[in-house]
């Protein structure tokens, strides 16, 4: 084992990481019972997790409440992505939630699903599955704690009462346990529930993406003031030549948006992923389906060049947190895209008072736009023993590195310095 686990280890090292059940399941439902130190005549029913429940028959308001009421994580948002067909078994994201339940009661869940390859988490374990491969092993299916296509941190085991979060995750690694899934996969774990996964006797593993917080600011002007001179000089040129190229924005709030708003969006969005020669995750029936019920949390920025709309993105935000998540073009004008995706947002968060913006996966060109590093979180149970030993070693290696990398982007920030 030592010997496999040394050679995944070289593979892992040599693998460059890479910047789509029902109610009738056949896994038995896991039950778990619940301890308890508070002494009470009539003890709490024990938890059960059950594999057997979808999220369509699920009280939304009782899932909004254990997820946090987070937009990206709603009942609303989920249940789009499987009733539009962008979450399923045909694209490669076979639901099998876990739920937990006190009595009749959901008392916790874990949006899970059956992964057939690795697109759409942005957490990149394809060396991983390249190791698999070459050993003559199957890396698929996994299972994937996630919500499908959001790089966006939060609540991935849902559930506060003792005993919750322990029963979730036995139930998942009893499903790799029986071999029905090489590994799971928890991506981008909220803060609070990282303790959990490493209780649990998961592999931890970091990552970087790029937020901006707003400190008060007054308006754009007074957020630039906060940069060193030649930082603020490179924003005002990029936005100064997207206005000397003729492009204008408007910014449409959700519930004001107009028939062909959508139909715009979503043939720049099409558009930009067939320039990278690749296939959107997401369908125009699903950004109808967000748009009809979940309005209130989304935001289009629309860019207009000669009279002619020519990009879009969509926006999802809450009363603190703004989240970038789509956008594309049908033109290629230099500097639309910073505009459209990062200061068109930043205007909008100072305007609103939000306090924070997420700029999504990857890219360290945000720093230079005054989005920070910050570190991400994931979690990771390998089936076989000597992969997770030899994952175990290349995970923290990485985390070293992560953190020499966040240390050196820190110094590289556009911001003065303290007392400049």
């Amino acid at each position: 084992m030592a010997a496999v686990a040394r050679r995944v280890s070289r593979l892992l090292f040599l693998c460059p990481v890479l910047s789509p059940r029902r109610a009738d399941a056949t896994i038995p439902s896991v039950a778990a019972t619940l301890p308890t130190s508070l002494p009470t005549d009539a003890p709490p029913p024990p938890i059960r997790v059950r594999d057997d429940v979808p999220l369509e028959t699920l009280d939304a308001a009782r899932w909004d409440a254990l997820a946090g009421r987070a937009p990206l994580l709603s009942h609303r948002f989920l249940a789009a992505l499987h009733g539009t067909g962008c979450a399923s078994r045909q694209t490669g994201w076979h639901p099998r939630y876990l739920t937990a339940w006190s009595g009749e009661a959901l008392a916790g869940a874990m949006p899970l699903y059956e992964k057939s390859h690795s697109y759409g988490e942005y957490v990149f374990d394809w060396a991983w599955a390249d190791a698999y491969r070459r050993h003559g092993r199957r890396y698929y299916p996994k299972l994937v704690g996630a919500i499908p296509f959001t790089p966006v941190a939060g609540p991935r085991i849902m559930g506060d009462a003792p005993g919750v979060k322990p029963a979730l995750l036995d139930a998942a690694q009893a499903i790799v346990a029986r071999g029905e899934a090489s590994s799971l996969h928890v991506l981008f774990v909220a803060d609070g529930d990282v303790a959990a996964c490493r209780d649990a006797g998961m592999i931890a593993r970091t990552g970087v993406q790029f937020h901006w917080h707003n400190d008060g600011y007054r308006d754009f002007d007074d957020f630039l003031s906060r940069f060193a001179h030649d930082k603020r000089k490179k924003v005002k040129q990029d936005r100064r030549r997207v206005r000397e190229a003729g492009v204008t924005f408007r910014r449409v709030a959700g519930h004001e948006l107009a028939d062909g708003d959508l139909a715009l969006f979503h043939r720049c969005y099409e558009a930009t992923y067939r320039a990278h020669r690749s296939t959107p995750y997401l369908t125009r029936a699903f950004f109808e389906r967000i748009a009809a019920t979940m309005p209130e949390h989304l935001l289009l920025v629309i860019g207009t060049h000669d009279g002619r709309d020519v990009c879009a993105a969509l926006d999802v935000f809450d009363a603190g947190t703004l989240w970038g998540r789509y956008w594309g073009t049908t033109a290629y004008i230099p500097g639309v895209h910073f505009e459209t995706c990062y200061y068109q947002a930043i205007e909008f968060c100072i305007e609103r008072g939000i306090r924070r913006f997420e700029g999504g996966a990857q890219g360290v060109h945000k720093l230079a736009r005054g989005l920070t590093p910050v570190v991400t979180h994931s979690a990771h149970a390998i089936g076989d023993a000597a992969f997770a030993e030899a994952i175990a070693a290349y995970c923290s290696r990485e985390r070293v590195d992560i953190a020499h990398t966040v240390d050196e982007l820190d110094h590289s920030s556009p911001y003065k310095a303290e007392g400049a």
